[in-house]
């Protein structure tokens, strides 16, 4: 039985999550505040977060936060009235790996998760627990990344994205593949949000002296060669 934390203040809306998840057999808690969600997501094991962005004592940006520094695998969607790409992009870059506005279908959360549940499934199923490319490594099973044995910090998505391109060396992988393999199907973000993270991403692996490890397709998309 797959455990859920529900962090929402809007206690109507939790308590209608949580019975809808309970029906479809996950085993949930809720917290309604941003402090005690926290220590509730620290503290457990969880197999997925349901989010809330606006939160009492800790808004939900910075619980996101705070949980990707321990916990980079962990499924976390964020739940919020705000639908403005700025806050969608706000909230994808704390470390959360999908969005839904309010008011939204339950089945649509349902999805959601589904969607999520894969992903992270596909990636424990892989038998290789470290990616090489030229100077990087990547150590899936820590989620550590490095450059000539020194350890590159990288946000939630920055690392999901440098995974997939090095998991595909050499292939051309056009913004719409690159979306649904490190945002889902499901997201509302656009296109152009890729390219941001190639440039974030660029910034931290790339040294000044050296060609980019990662090459735009003009017109396509991006490969790492």
């Amino acid at each position: 039985m797959s455990k859920l934390l529900i962090i929402e203040d809007e206690k109507s809306l939790a308590r209608f999550i949580e019975l809808e998840m309970q029906h479809e057999g996950y085993k949930t808690t809720v917290a309604t505040d941003g402090r005690i969600g926290l220590q509730l997501a620290l503290a457990g094991s969880w197999d997925a977060i349901l989010l809330d962005l606006l939160l009492p004592e800790l808004n939900g940006m910075e619980v996101c936060r705070r949980i990707r520094q321990t916990n980079k695998t962990i499924p976390i969607i964020m739940i919020t009235a705000r639908d403005s790409v700025l806050d969608r992009v706000s909230g994808l870059d704390s470390g959360a790996d999908d969005y839904i506005i309010k008011p939204f279908a339950i089945e649509e959360l349902l999805a959601r998760l589904r969607s999520l549940f894969r992903r992270v499934e596909a990636l424990q199923s892989n038998e290789v627990t470290i990616l090489t490319f030229k100077e990087l490594v990547v150590e899936l099973e820590s989620c550590v990344v490095r450059k000539r044995d020194v350890v590159i910090s990288l946000t939630k998505r920055e690392y999901d994205l440098l995974v997939t391109f090095m998991s595909n060396i050499n292939i051309v992988l056009s913004r719409e593949v690159l979306l649904n393999k490190v945002w889902g199907y499901s997201t509302g973000v656009e296109t152009n949000v890729v390219d941001v993270y190639v440039r974030y991403l660029r910034n931290k692996i790339d040294d000044q002296n050296e060609g980019h490890y990662i090459h735009t397709v003009r017109g396509i998309g991006y490969v790492m060669r």
